[in-house]
């Protein structure tokens, strides 16, 4: 086991982001590299850094080399063998958005799961084919390596069944049509380490805001996941960098019978060029709408930081009160301004900001006479990834069955 190593894979539409992690002889997990290819179809490059942060590879590809995700997964095993001569690939892990109703746990990726998982694609049309693809071609080139789907909802499989209802006829509810949350690997993460970071607020009432270029929030209930505020798809909730979070149902109706949009072209619309990006006409980077000086930019982080508090107070009515609040992702993690302002707003919970350690980053960033203490997190979903591929096929060592 000492020269094993788990591969983690995130594949998106154009990009493939993977993690190697070695596993110790104790079990521990070593990050070693972490990587991804951008640009898949356009401008393919490779680009990877070890676990200091130093960088190991920076490659352009042509978009024939790289035309798909399957060929990215080609390219990527190609380096990663050359750079871990003396490793042997253990498992992979793989970060899949929809685990439907089926799936509240990791599990091995057979046949017969990878067909039920293909039946889910509706349920994520821009995310689980891609996800399928990275794990189809891996089958392909290594059938004998075992891979495990760690999925983003099950986390969320905890809900009390009022918080996953819509008011439509039941029918829809038993076909699927319910609210799954995302993010779910996140939040575990920030669920599995709290008890070690802050102790205090572990087992109480905690708001988790994974606010990044997709963002939501997240009821815990001594841990465990009671609400979230994305719903049936990663579209609901507060705004993102271009998906514009909770909508008017109405809207939607009025953009296909009035307007004209068809199913494909509101797609485009709602994923693509909505959110931050739709609001501001500049870009759907937090960082660059908070240099502007442009007022629609400016009015698109204001929209940002309005909605989440707003869904800070929805989620704190939920949980009957909130003992803490940790900000993680990119923007959370990263944005001491976007933290003070939503913070600030929810000044009526008691919350009062430290402002020497909310700018040095945390984790604590609450002051000493803050009611609700405040928190920044870094979230490391690769790693949790790992973790449970790594402890479910020792589980079930001699049960891997094709």
């Amino acid at each position: 086991m000492s020269n094993s190593i788990i591969l983690v894979i995130n594949a998106g539409s154009s990009s493939l982001k993977f993690s190697v992690f070695r596993v110790n002889g104790a079990g521990n997990l070593q990050a070693v590299v972490r990587g991804q290819m951008d640009g898949i179809g356009t401008r393919p490059c490779l680009k990877a850094k070890d676990g200091t942060g130093a960088l190991l590879v920076e490659s352009d590809f042509t978009t024939s080399e790289a035309a798909t995700v399957a060929d990215a997964i080609t390219l990527v095993g190609t380096w990663l063998r050359e750079h871990l001569q003396h490793e042997l690939l253990f498992a992979v892990g793989h970060r899949v958005v929809h685990g439907g109703t089926q799936f509240s746990h990791p599990v091995l990726v057979n046949s017969e799961v990878f067909t039920t998982l293909e039946q889910l694609i509706p349920l994520a049309p821009l995310h689980q084919p891609h996800n399928l693809a990275a794990i189809r071609a891996i089958r392909e080139r290594q059938p004998q390596v075992p891979q495990v789907a760690c999925f983003d909802t099950a986390f969320h499989r905890t809900h009390p069944q009022v918080a996953d209802l819509y008011a439509l006829p039941w029918k829809y509810y038993e076909s699927g049509v319910r609210r799954y949350g995302f993010h779910g690997l996140s939040y575990e993460y920030i669920a599995l380490i709290l008890p070690k970071i802050a102790p205090e607020i572990s087992k109480g009432r905690v708001i988790v805001a994974h606010l990044g270029s997709g963002a939501s929030l997240c009821a815990l209930q001594a841990g465990k996941s009671i609400d979230s505020t994305m719903g049936f798809s990663p579209l609901d909730g507060v705004p993102m960098g271009t998906r514009p979070g909770a909508l008017d149902p109405g809207v939607l109706l009025h953009l296909a019978n009035q307007c004209g949009l068809s199913g494909v072209e509101m797609e485009k619309l709602l994923y693509k060029e909505s959110g931050l990006l739709g609001l501001s006409g500049i870009s759907s980077d937090m960082r660059i709408l908070l240099e502007s000086h442009d007022s629609r930019a400016q009015l698109a982080v204001e929209y940002f930081v309005y909605y989440t508090a707003k869904q800070i107070g929805a989620l704190t009515a939920v949980l009957g009160g909130v003992d803490g609040i940790v900000f993680t992702a990119g923007i959370g993690e990263h944005s001491p301004v976007i933290r003070a302002r939503i913070l600030q707003a929810c000044a009526w919970l008691g919350v009062s900001v430290d402002t020497a350690a909310n700018e040095r980053g945390g984790p604590c960033i609450s002051s000493a006479d803050s009611r609700v203490s405040v928190w920044a997190i870094p979230t490391n979903e690769e790693l949790m990834i790992a973790r449970h591929t790594l402890g479910l096929i020792n589980s079930r060592k001699g049960e891997y069955v094709e």
